[in-house]
């Protein structure tokens, strides 16, 4: 029995046994392999970053990340992750280069770029250089807490200064001056916008016979204007009481839609907003997928004659059945689980509301669907067949890209090409095994931290958690 499991593992063990030098040799392929990839990943974040800024992603993806997860095959954070490193890279050159030659590796270039910029990116690159991948995450977090402390002071100084002056001046008139948060800054500007135009649309119906050409010096100016809709939004908020409403109320959107008209955009018949604004037909149909529907009949004269109970377009019960089935969008590499339900016949022409005629559709890729000329089709395999504007067939799964027979040989081929002589310590940092004291090191390299240490910096100083 012994003899046998000795003959039997032989042939595992013979091969890892081996001289100091044979060893050393297999160790020096594999860093100098690592630092070829890493250069290589520099060009492949290279063509993601012009890939994602010219929008070669947006054939129905919501994203670049997401064109990347379908067509590569990448996990979602690790595809969203490399489209962030690769927007960084754009502006931080240094850090680019250093990847590029193969003196950094990627885990080291994706930690750095969290807390690079263009004026502290040199300082940054010889941290990476110097050290491991473990003292770069180390220092990257610390260099976070100094960011998160002084990011924190700085919203809790503009928050301390908000001030809303109103005084009353020497002619009468009242005086408004302030300095609001910016999220208060920002509603307080589209009710601003949202006034003017209430009143701009008042004074045409008051004078509908004006127009550009009837434009003088009594015109009112931006200011004016301002002045005018801050009334009116006074006057607004005494007048309901200052309730916003629910949200329900406040974000409901409704459609009028003629039946004729929601079967046929030819048809004569009207698609419109609760405010009289026209909605194309395919929108219509797009909101009519998933929604309440209340029908109502109208006469001759157009006048109300009976109005329907609402209901619901998909019932709940189909509903569960639909999200159980799908799980989420089912457009090709999306998947996002918040989605709407999408007659593939809508029911306005006919098609029935049950689950073989229903698919799962995220808001963007069911506005694909209906507005940007992408088809979805159920041939009788049972299987959904997504279809690109021009006809073609968007698959599931792409097939995969063409690998060299010997990928390794290319990729060193290929750097010989580019001059690139990268060899087994091409990325080797250049720590000595000292002790590295985070604390006293973000003194020395965050441009915020030269006053002194935080007490959490000093605790990992002095050998505490990092």
């Amino acid at each position: 029995m012994n003899m046998l499991s000795d003959i039997s593992l032989a042939p595992i063990i013979q091969p890892i046994v081996g001289s100091a030098a044979d060893l050393e040799h297999l160790g020096d392929q594999i860093a100098e392999l690592s630092a070829h990839l890493d250069a290589a990943g520099a060009r492949l974040l290279d063509l993601i970053r012009e890939f994602d800024a010219r929008g070669g992603w947006n054939t129905g993806f919501v994203s670049c990340a997401a064109w990347l997860t379908w067509r590569v095959g990448l996990d979602r954070g690790a595809a969203r992750e490399r489209v962030r490193v690769a927007r960084a890279l754009g502006t931080l050159p240094l850090l680019a280069q250093a990847l590029a030659r193969g003196e950094l590796s990627y885990s080291k270039v994706r930690a750095l770029t969290r807390i690079a910029t263009p004026e502290t990116e040199e300082r940054l690159l010889r941290v990476g250089t110097a050290g491991t991948a473990e003292h770069v995450e180390r220092i990257v977090r610390g260099w976070r807490r100094v960011d998160r402390q002084a990011e924190a002071r700085e919203t809790a100084r503009r928050h301390a200064s908000r001030a809303l002056h109103v005084y009353q001046d020497g002619d009468g008139m009242v005086v408004v001056r302030g300095r609001l948060d910016q999220e208060v800054g920002a509603v307080l500007l589209q009710a601003l916008a949202a006034a003017r135009e209430t009143l701009h649309q008042r004074s045409r119906a008051t004078h509908p016979g004006t127009g550009p050409a009837d434009v003088s010096e009594e015109t009112p100016t931006m200011s004016q204007q301002h002045a005018d809709a801050l009334a009116l939004i006074a006057e607004a908020a005494l007048h309901h009481g200052m309730d916003p409403g629910t949200t329900g109320e406040r974000y409901q959107v409704v459609v009028h839609v003629d039946a004729a008209f929601l079967a046929d955009p030819d048809a004569p018949g009207e698609s419109v907003l609760e405010d009289g604004t026209h909605v194309p037909a395919e929108t219509s149909r797009r909101l009519a997928c998933d929604a309440s529907r209340v029908v109502m009949r109208h006469d001759a004269d157009g006048r109300v004659t009976e109005v329907g109970a609402r209901t619901r377009t998909i019932p709940p019960a189909l509903r569960l059945a639909l999200q159980h089935r799908d799980r989420g969008c089912r457009f090709p590499g999306c998947g996002v689980r918040f989605s709407q339900g999408h007659h593939i016949r809508h029911w306005a022409h006919g098609g029935p509301t049950t689950l073989s005629n229903l698919a799962l559709l995220c808001r963007r890729h069911h506005r694909a669907v209906h507005e940007e000329g992408y088809g979805v089709e159920r041939p009788p395999d049972g299987e959904l067949r997504f279809r690109r504007p021009d006809g073609r067939i968007l698959p599931e799964s792409p097939p995969p890209a063409a690998v060299p027979a010997d990928p390794v040989e290319a990729l060193r081929a290929q750097h010989d090409a580019q001059h690139l002589r990268i060899h087994a310590r091409t990325a080797m940092p250049g720590w000595l095994g000292e002790r590295l004291d985070v604390g006293w090191a973000i003194d020395v390299l965050h441009p915020l931290a030269a006053s002194g240490r935080t007490e959490v910096e000093t605790h990992v100083s002095k050998g505490g958690a990092p």
